[in-house]
């Protein structure tokens, strides 16, 4: 891929099959690393799949395998190659110097998608951050990678600035992202602490790449949420008002999809922003009930939210796009209430806002009660905490309808 549009650039994709993966998963593992290729704004034009039961250390396949993939590389006339899992830069050194050709992995890609995508001033710190790390450990190992001109994947971003670059240079550039990135930070805390003051109940929107978490919300809120079939379409969260059916107010929060294999370097530089789901009352998790591999999507989803330690919130899964579905519904057994919806056309959205209402009022108790004149603090504490449903002046005090937080008995 070249910026000025002349040329796509054409890759080999290639990866090891272990028998733990399978065969079918690393051919999943491999379709989706092309629809990545394709985001990047390459072509893929052939792959190579090498069973053995671990990746050489040397050079990721075996010799056998590297004179196979030259002749592959000929005959397509590709580029280079990008391999399904992250090399070491002994690896990638080694493979350039065998095929004579540009050596990209996984977690270039991803990264570059991300430096396409980044749209604010945090999302763009977030991504030349995570770009660094990863190049601070590979300036030995990745010889033409640095040093190529005139674009392609893993060229965009801070390698643009000075491909030179020097350890030193990049760890200054680390320590000052940082320093902006807690900045920040800061900011993102204020806003969470002004929420919980608020006693807003909070709604993450998590899911798997391409599930429809932005066209939900925008079927929600008329966010204006950018809403495309393509792979990490959006990045920075997007936090909309909206008022449930109940009259419950929550906010909803956009996170950035979830994917395999996500580079750690991204899970590290995005956390602040991922964090938002720690931080809320409830998971609404939404699944492509379409894809054949929904059920493993839903694997790395939960996988990614036990590695932010987001373990122990309440899911509600929404299983979209039933619009297409053809085949038997998928169904969440990790979560506390699954509901079929199609975020493009509408069907579902009232069974999924009325599951979301039944959810949050989980852990608080109804009460009905005329509370005496002299207790309007009280009254406040209940608009504050909980749910009021009603309140009507009558002669002994408020006459009040209302769902408390179970743990507030002062204001029963």
């Amino acid at each position: 891929m070249y910026e000025t549009g002349e040329k796509l650039e054409r890759v080999v994709l290639v990866a090891v099959a272990s028998e733990e993966d399978g065969a079918d998963r690393v051919e999943e593992s491999l379709d989706e690393l092309a629809e990545l290729v394709k985001t990047a704004g390459a072509l893929v034009v052939g792959r190579l799949v090498q069973n053995r039961e671990s990746a050489h250390p040397g050079t990721y396949v075996g010799k056998g395998k590297i004179a196979e993939l030259a002749e592959l590389l000929a005959a397509t006339e590709a580029d280079g190659i990008v391999t399904d899992d992250e090399l070491s830069p002994v690896q990638m050194k080694n493979l350039e110097d065998a095929l004579d050709c540009n050596v990209m992995d996984r977690t270039m890609v991803i990264l570059d998608i991300f430096a396409q995508h980044a749209m604010t001033g945090e999302g763009k710190l977030q991504v030349e951050l995570a770009q660094l790390r990863y190049r601070s450990s590979r300036l030995v190992g990745m010889g033409r990678a640095m040093s190529r001109l005139g674009g392609g994947i893993g060229t965009r971003g801070p390698g643009e600035k000075k491909l030179e670059v020097d350890r030193r240079t990049i760890r200054n550039r680390i320590g000052q992202l940082n320093s902006e990135l807690k900045e920040v930070q800061k900011n993102r805390d204020v806003r969470r602490l002004q929420r919980s003051r608020s006693a807003i109940p909070v709604v993450a929107i998590v899911g798997y790449n391409n599930a429809g978490k932005s066209t939900l919300l925008n079927r929600l809120t008329d966010a204006g949420v950018l809403s495309k079939d393509a792979l990490f379409a959006t990045l920075d969260p997007t936090t909309r008002n909206f008022k449930l059916p109940n009259g419950q107010e929550i906010l909803l929060t956009d996170t950035v999809g979830f994917i395999r294999k996500l580079p750690h370097h991204l899970i590290e530089a995005f956390r602040s922003t991922l964090e938002e789901a720690r931080y809320s009352d409830l998971i609404l998790h939404v699944v492509d009930a379409s894809n054949p591999n929904a059920d493993t999507q839903m694997e790395v989803v939960y996988d990614t939210l036990r590695k932010l330690e987001i373990g122990d919130r309440k899911v509600i899964t929404a299983m979209n796009k039933q619009d297409l579905v053809t085949e038997a519904v998928w169904k969440d057994m990790q979560a506390e209430r699954t509901v079929r919806i199609s975020a493009k056309t509408g069907d579902g959205i009232p069974e999924l806002l009325d599951a979301i209402s039944e959810v949050l009022l989980e852990g608080k108790v109804y009460i009905e009660r005329v509370y005496g004149y002299d207790e309007v603090s009280k009254l406040q504490g209940i608009r504050k905490y909980g749910q009021l449903l009603s309140e009507e002046y009558v002669a002994e005090g408020i006459a009040v309808k209302a769902y408390v937080p179970r743990e507030r008995r002062d204001l029963l």
